[in-house]
């Protein structure tokens, strides 16, 4: 009996000090947890194709520096409300000076431009290089070629807004029909695979140009601006509170081909924290100068 009672005894503390040694590493595991995160990162988006592959990017670049980081895709008008009133530190999708225009002078006083992250970008109307026509004051002549409408995104985007002025300006008979980024290329591919004639809401960078044979339709009464520019636009506060973060963010600067790269692998069936991991890792040089090493 006193054997067994010795055994039982032995058995429980020997449980103990398993538990003890488990307890442990998990403490440690925490602490070594806590001293690795730098604290939270809130960006937000607008869900273009283009603005994906920036966004998840960025992302990478601050989680692999040691932060959590957020990212939330909503439609141009919460995004720019939401870093102006500090629920996002920041937004790397800002088209200026054009397509974000009236969002931006609604909040300009209340965020902090840091400039272009991307330069050479642009907005317009894109129809396949085998249409015939060339420019937006020749879409009445072939009216029915596009079934009378415009294929946009979605509702209250920049682009989209200047459609609607670009149907005005130029008395377009044609209805822009409401739609989403992968809407929008779902009805292109479906067109192209047919060699039916389709005009969209198109900008660039965007893989589409490097999939299809595409052109701009001229646009002589520049609705749709001329050269755009993608900034980082940061919550006031940011700098002073989390500087590393707005350093990392100030100096984020890239190309079209850089961003083509990762848009293409998505569209390709990659998930976009992967296209974004696999540029990052292939562009360690250019990632260096980000983060300040």
């Amino acid at each position: 009996m006193i054997k067994k009672v010795s055994k039982l005894v032995v058995l429980l503390a020997v449980m103990a000090l398993f538990a003890g040694v488990i307890a442990g590493c998990g403490q440690q595991a925490q602490q070594q947890q806590g001293q690795e995160s730098k604290g939270t990162v809130e960006l937000g988006y607008v869900q273009w194709d283009s603005e994906i592959a920036s966004t998840n990017v960025i992302k990478k670049v601050l989680e692999d520096q040691g932060y959590e980081v957020k990212i939330t895709a909503v439609d141009a008008s919460p995004m720019w409300l939401g870093v102006s009133e500090g629920n996002f530190d920041g937004i790397v999708a800002a088209w200026l000076p054009a397509t974000h225009k009236d969002y931006y002078a609604q909040v300009k006083d209340k965020v902090e431009d840091l400039g272009p992250n991307l330069q050479g970008a642009k907005i317009g109307l894109v129809v396949p290089e085998y249409v015939t026509i060339n420019s937006i004051e020749e879409l009445n002549s072939v009216k029915d070629k596009f079934q009378g409408k415009i294929i946009g995104i979605e509702p209250g985007a920049g682009i989209m807004k200047a459609t609607e002025q670009a149907i005005k300006d130029y008395n377009l008979d044609f209805e822009l029909q409401s739609s989403s980024s992968a809407g929008m290329a779902a009805a292109l591919k479906k067109a192209e695979d047919n060699g039916d004639w389709i005009v969209v809401t198109g900008w660039t960078p965007h893989w589409k140009f490097a999939k299809w044979d595409l052109k701009y339709l001229e646009d002589p009464k520049g609705v749709y601006g001329a050269e755009e520019f993608i900034h980082t636009i940061v919550r006031k506060g940011l700098k002073e509170e989390k500087p590393e973060v707005y350093d990392i963010l100030d100096r984020f600067n890239w190309t079209a081909s850089d961003m083509e790269a990762v848009m293409l692998d998505i569209e390709d069936g990659m998930d976009p924290a992967e296209a974004a991991a696999k540029w990052v890792e292939a562009n360690q040089e250019k990632v260096k100068e980000w983060v300040g090493k």
